[in-house]
């Protein structure tokens, strides 16, 4: 009996590969290229699990591997690129699932911001140019008005996403999304300023249980780029209970019935306001910080909801236990990494303290605007989520990401003359 991983997110795969056994089942990964999993498969077992290197975007291919897995009787795919071509899988093999309608709505930002405000859930509407109308300029200006957000629909780790404050702003965003290769489209909405937030759910037949909070500490405007992550908030019980009856409702507004989801959101003067949903559990290391401070394995009931059955987080009472928080690991300017200094020194900081890599030595680091920066996360722990912050900026601190310039091409190569 198998549970089919289509790729997976950078961490968690050893939690899922133990659930799995846990539960009578082996676990099957489908990935492009194995050498992304190298830390998780690294620390397990030789055949932990069946790796099977396909390509994950020809959902035909992958429909021919899979009818050859032995009793394939779940699939889960925990990644926003993939998420669409998991629906299609599952469909096609009449395993359990969401509707992948669902699911095409959920990846459609423009969508779930115009169905949110339908159901009074949001302030804000999406705007879009429609053919002939006026452009997309015209319509922010008109309808929403600056600061504003222009994003892509389909977009992913923060990337393609611009705060516009004045229309000088609004006219390099323009141009350089026209540049931009966009998963999706390009469209506006409002700009809801306010501490960001990610709320940690499970939903199981329409009925949402928030597993806790995650902090988001961010870059200075106007670059969107996620630095520190800490689980839980400690919001008090009133405000707790009321977010997650609003998380509730917007889950159910889009027909979300069951599974994990990553609900990004401001707290604003008004009350909260979606930033994204993701159909999936948290990335980075929220998984791993859900274990470790819940005290049990999530990813159990990741599992379990592939197979379709209820799972048994929804009702059980965690024993608990360390608070953590996280920091992204960026260098201080792009270049080729060449390696981490100062991880020795983790062992005499507070906290436990310790480094996830997720690049390698020669890896190319050409973003820093964006998730796409990051070469590593500096974990830490405490009794609160405010103490584990502490601990890991701390120990963040004394981590240093160098990178060394690009090699320089040189000039390029004269054009001979012709006659």
């Amino acid at each position: 009996m198998s549970v089919v991983c289509l790729e997976s997110l950078t961490f968690g795969l050893g939690h899922l590969v133990r659930a799995a056994d846990r539960l009578g089942e082996r676990l099957v990964l489908l990935t492009r290229d194995p050498a992304y999993y190298a830390y998780e498969l690294g620390r397990l077992d030789a055949g932990a699990l069946d790796v099977v290197e396909t390509d994950t975007f020809d959902v035909e291919g992958m429909t021919d591997v899979l009818r050859r897995v032995p009793d394939p009787r779940g699939l889960i795919s925990s990644t926003d690129t993939w998420t669409l071509a998991g629906a299609e899988l599952t469909a096609r093999l009449g395993l359990p699932g969401l509707d992948p309608a669902v699911l095409r709505l959920v990846r459609d930002k423009a969508a779930v911001r115009d169905l949110l405000h339908g159901a009074g859930l949001t302030r804000g509407r999406a705007v879009e140019p429609v053919a002939g109308g006026p452009g997309l300029r015209e319509l922010l200006l008109k309808e929403t008005g600056l600061p504003a957000i222009l994003k892509d629909t389909a977009g992913t780790g923060s990337q393609n996403v611009w705060l516009v404050r004045d229309e000088a702003e609004l006219d390099a965003a323009l141009a350089a999304s026209a540049g931009r290769t966009l998963k999706g489209r390009l469209f506006a909405e409002p700009y809801f300023p306010g501490p960001v937030y990610s709320a940690e759910t499970l939903t199981w037949a329409g009925t949402t249980r928030l597993l806790g909070v995650s902090s988001r500490l961010m870059s200075p405007e106007p670059r969107f780029r996620e630095e520190v992550t800490a689980f839980p908030v400690a919001f008090p019980e009133p405000r707790r209970a009321a977010l997650e009856e609003w998380l509730g409702r917007v889950l159910a507004v889009l027909g979300y019935t069951d599974r994990f989801a990553h609900v990004e959101f401001v707290t604003t003067t008004g009350g909260p306001e979606v930033v994204e949903i993701n159909p999936r559990i948290g990335g980075a290391l929220v998984g791993e910080g859900l274990c470790r401070s819940l005290g049990v394995n999530v990813y159990e009931a990741m599992v379990e909801a592939a197979l379709g059955r209820r799972p048994r987080l929804m009702d059980a009472d965690p024993p608990g236990g360390p608070a953590v928080a996280f920091v992204l690991g960026y260098p201080a300017a792009p270049g080729v990494l060449t390696g981490v200094a100062g991880t020795e020194r983790l062992a005499d900081l507070p906290g436990s303290p310790a480094w996830y890599p997720v690049k390698s030595a020669g890896d190319r680091v050409e973003h820093l605007d964006d998730s796409r920066g990051y070469a590593g996360i500096l974990y830490a722990e405490g009794e609160t989520a405010e103490l584990a912050t502490h601990h890991a900026v701390a120990a963040a601190n004394a981590v240093r990401v160098l990178t060394e310039p690009f090699p320089d091409t040189g000039p390029a190569p004269r054009q001979a003359s012709g006659g």
